[in-house]
This record gives C-alpha cells, sequence and structure tokens, in this order.
C-alpha cells in the first residue's frame, strides 16, 4: 500500500513500451543493449509480467543496435518509469583481444502505453508510413512479404516500427499505439521541463548524463547517479533485481 502511493502519476498505472538504442562504442555497446534487454525481461517475469517484442535491429557483429518491447502488468509504467535515461558499462570488453577495460553506454525510453487520448490528434496528412520486409526467426513468413511498417511524424520527426505481427494491419495498429506514447511522454516532458524552469529547477535530461554506472571491473557495484543508491552485486542487478533501485527513486522523486 505504501508504493501505491507512490504511484500517483496520470498514466502510472498502464502498460509499458521500451526501447532501448546502442549507444558510443561499437559492438560492445550493442552487447550491453543484449545486456539490458535481458535484465528487463527478467525483472518482468520476477514480477509475472507479460512481455512482447515489438521491433529489433541486430548489431554487425553481435549484439542489438536497437530494440523495442512492451510490458504488460499492473503499475508497470509506474515502477519502469524510474529507469528512463542513459545507462553506462564499464568491464573488461570479450570483444577486445588486448583485454582492455571499456566504458560503454545504452538509452533507455520509457513510455506509457496509451490506446487512445483526446489530448493529442494525430493529422493522417502528418504521417509518412514504409512498408519492409520482416526479419528474424519466423518460418515462410519472413522475408516474404512487407509486412513490418515504420512511421514517421512529420511535424515531430518520431518515428516508431513494429514488426513482431504477421500481419500489416496488426503491425500498423501497434505501430500507432507506440506512436500516441511518444506523443503523449513528450508532451508531458515539455510541461515537465516548463515546470522546472519556473521553479528554477533545470535538471539533465540529454544523452550523456547516465542515470546508473554498471561497474564489473576493477571491482563490482551498481550505482544510481540520482538517489546514490548502490549495490556490490552486480550480477544479481544484471538478472532483474531492480526493485532496491525503482523503489528508492520513487521514495525520493
Amino acid at each position: 500500500m505504501r508504493l501505491q502511493t507512490l504511484l500517483r502519476g496520470k498514466y502510472d498505472s498502464l502498460n509499458a513500451i521500451l526501447t532501448l538504442h546502442a549507444g558510443a562504442g561499437g559492438t560492445e555497446a550493442c552487447d550491453w543493449v543484449s545486456i539490458l534487454y535481458r535484465m528487463y525481461i527478467r525483472y518482468a517475469e520476477r514480477h509475472g509480467y507479460k512481455t512482447q517484442e515489438l521491433d529489433r535491429l541486430d548489431g554487425d557483429e553481435a549484439g542489438i543496435k536497437s530494440v523495442s518491447f512492451r510490458i504488460e502488468g499492473e503499475n508497470v509504467y509506474g515502477y519502469l518509469k524510474a529507469e528512463k535515461g542513459v545507462h553506462r558499462l564499464v568491464r573488461i570488453s570479450p570483444f577486445d583481444s588486448n583485454a582492455r577495460r571499456h566504458t560503454s553506454f545504452a538509452s533507455l525510453e520509457v513510455m506509457p502505453e496509451i490506446e487512445d487520448t483526446e489530448e493529442i490528434k494525430i493529422n493522417p496528412e502528418d504521417l509518412k508510413v514504409d512498408t519492409y520486409r520482416s526479419s528474424g526467426a519466423g518460418g515462410q513468413h519472413v522475408n516474404k512479404t512487407e509486412s513490418a511498417i515504420r512511421i514517421t511524424h512529420i511535424p515531430t520527426g518520431i518515428i516508431v516500427a513494429c514488426q513482431n505481427e504477421r500481419s500489416q494491419i496488426q503491425n500498423r495498429e501497434q505501430a500507432m499505439k507506440m506512436l500516441m506514447s511518444k506523443l503523449v511522454e513528450r508532451k508531458e516532458s515539455e510541461q515537465l521541463k516548463e515546470a522546472q524552469e519556473i521553479k528554477g529547477e533545470i535538471k539533465k535530461i540529454e544523452w550523456g548524463s547516465q542515470i546508473r554506472s554498471y561497474v564489473f571491473c576493477p571491482y563490482t557495484m551498481v550505482k544510481d547517479h540520482r538517489t546514490g543508491c548502490e549495490t556490490g552485486n552486480v550480477n544479481a542487478v544484471v538478472d532483474g533485481d531492480l526493485d532496491a533501485f525503482i523503489v528508492d527513486y520513487l521514495k525520493k522523486s
């Protein structure tokens, strides 16, 4: 009940759509995205949430360049909004023959899944819709029909894509949900920024200001730079044990 009172946001009770992007670091950064993706899937499994991959772009050599996925359950967005931002990894790279220490970055977007809202109106004329062939496992259907959808919202430059469904119509419906969610999240961010400027509190929310560091070498530690919460059990964290960080953020935000 105490945690429920912390989830007072307008969209906190909704499902969440998460998107991970590799930052600087090449193959190492792509591998970091795959580790984070697994971490959030494990977190969802621990809490009995359902997950669904929506779109994925694999790295050239290993790992994942970007991936979008949906997590369904009670108050998912309320909890996972705490994870929004840049995540930093420090470790001995398995891709470096000289066994040097590398620093990699990945960004995570977290949006509430919004079915429909009167707050945002999308003009069909503002949309550029492209179709392409799906990639990855899927049998005869994959790579034979242009069922995957990419939608560009021209006024904002927001791009969403979906390729997990078998039909173009289903992929378009899911992509439109993602676009609606991104537009609502963008509006919320603008309102929050405006409120912070009025209060005189300007927090860095741009790319490059990491919210959390995961250090595997020369010592093991995961530290949240916003709250100061930290643990030395980095393996448990990347296995999905994120509750301490999420609850600490909710208490202090």
